[in-house]
């Protein structure tokens, strides 16, 4: 038993009392509770933390499916392991967490796989020493809150050098994270090739220019956005050499990719090159803990869709495949998984404007939604608080508006996703769209599980 004072145990009982009845009572309240903790004591998050090894993963996308991912496999190997599997990734969401597994009596050591919100990275860091950080990638998101993607950059470095003694694994195809000024030991994994064959970057593109000397970088090959095997042809800056790497990839389909991991063979039952990416961390992540090989396979090939990601949800019959999209470079890797359908499809996009979403809309025409005429789309449902301006983005890429069906409940939506020409219906939604839709499900039936 961890010997703790008493403002601590206060703080501590008081955050499962209040879990407790967020959970039976209002069934959710991830945040809540750790704010009650963090109320009573500001620092609760270090006793909390005692006897954890920790991997915090952040960066803009991927954060939900990696950590889950790296959790499942730890799960599969035997370990002792907690994870903030509701997304809840500030502090008092982590504090949660923690506090919800903490025992007064154990004293076995545990792993602690945490996803961290990218402004918050320094607030945990603060409080505790994580064994890895890994940092996903860096896009433009929620500009009203992050800025630029270098100031989401100096937000995470932030927490970064306060624990110089934290092993850094970076995704290396992600040409901000290169010589970094850190006393860290750093690790990259990265794509040795792609099935993209553009070697420029598109117009929107987040991070075209040589972080050391301004010079638009020359690609040897472009995964998507500004991620791949990068170089300045003016001051030599390149990619980092890469510890893990993708291989080969051998297939990608609308529902599954098949590819070669440090020369060991990897079926994923989720799509996309983002996906193929939160794989790669994953196995760097679990390998450098010193998880066997066949074990991360194994688990990998097993992996359920959290919730939002590529989760399949039926609905009398129907087949609802949900695609969280938040910012311009994961709403065209979510538009080109679809694209890689022969099949006609109907389509549902759920827009919203919250804080969580970032209230600024005007990200939509960034994304390219042009590439949506090339394919057989049947139906098309809008919903959301900016359902309009769904609809004139969609309008504007060529769309035939007049089959638009705007739809401002759920209610409504969940009736004409009934009434689809198609027996599966995709919808790409924002967060707070996903969550609430998702909230409505579970209420109507259609989910079993909210978290």
């Amino acid at each position: 038993m961890f010997k703790i004072n008493i403002k601590n145990f206060l703080s501590i009982l008081g955050a499962k009392v209040t879990l407790f009845l967020a959970k039976h009572l209002f069934k959710g309240g991830s945040n809540f509770p750790g704010k009650v903790a963090l109320k009573i004591s500001k620092n609760i998050l270090k006793p909390l933390s005692k006897g954890y090894k920790v991997v915090l993963v952040t960066g803009t996308n991927g954060k939900t499916t990696t950590t889950s991912m790296i959790y499942n496999i730890l799960k599969a190997n035997g370990n002792n392991v907690i994870t903030n599997n509701t997304g809840a990734n500030m502090l008092p969401g982590i504090v949660a967490c923690f506090a919800d597994n903490y025992s007064f009596f154990s004293k076995e050591e545990k792993i602690a796989v945490i996803e961290v919100d990218e402004a918050n990275v320094k607030f945990i860091t603060e409080h505790l020493t994580p064994e890895i950080i890994t940092i996903t990638n860096l896009f433009r998101d929620q500009l009203d809150r992050y800025g630029e993607v270098y100031t989401t950059l100096n937000k995470i470095m932030e927490g970064v050098v306060k624990v110089p003694k934290t092993k850094l694994l970076l995704n290396g195809d992600e040409s901000l994270l290169g010589k970094l000024d850190v006393e860290n030991e750093t690790i990259y994994y990265g794509f040795k090739e792609s099935i993209n064959n553009s070697k420029i970057a598109e117009l929107n593109a987040d991070a075209k220019f040589c972080k050391v000397c301004k010079t638009p970088y020359q690609y040897n090959f472009i995964t998507y956005n500004h991620l791949g095997d990068f170089y300045c042809s003016n001051c030599g800056y390149k990619r980092e050499e890469l510890q893990y790497s993708v291989d080969s990839i051998i297939e990608v389909t609308p529902d599954s990719s098949n590819v070669l991991i440090n020369g060991s063979k990897v079926s994923l039952s989720q799509s996309g090159l983002y996906n193929i990416y939160n794989a790669l961390c994953a196995y760097a992540i679990t390998k450098e803990l010193n998880v066997p090989t066949d074990t991360i396979i194994k688990s990998l090939e097993n992996q359920s869709a959290t919730f939002g990601r590529q989760e399949v949800i039926n609905i009398d019959g129907k087949e609802i495949k949900m695609f969280l999209v938040k910012n311009p470079a994961g709403y065209n890797q979510s538009l080109d998984t679809l694209c890689l359908s022969k099949e006609n499809m109907s389509l549902a996009f759920l827009l919203n404007d919250n804080y969580a979403d970032g209230r600024d809309v005007s990200w939509l025409w960034d994304v390219n939604f042009e590439k949506l005429s090339n394919l057989e789309v049947d139906d098309v449902l809008i919903g959301g608080e900016r359902l309009y301006d769904m609809a004139v983005r969609l309008k504007i890429s060529g769309l035939n508006y007049k089959e638009f069906q705007l739809c401002k409940t759920f209610d409504r939506i969940t009736e004409e996703i009934k009434n689809c020409k198609n027996d599966k219906v995709y919808v790409l939604t924002t967060y707070t769209a996903m969550i609430n839709y998702r909230k409505y499900l579970h209420s109507k039936g259609y989910i079993k599980n909210l978290w």
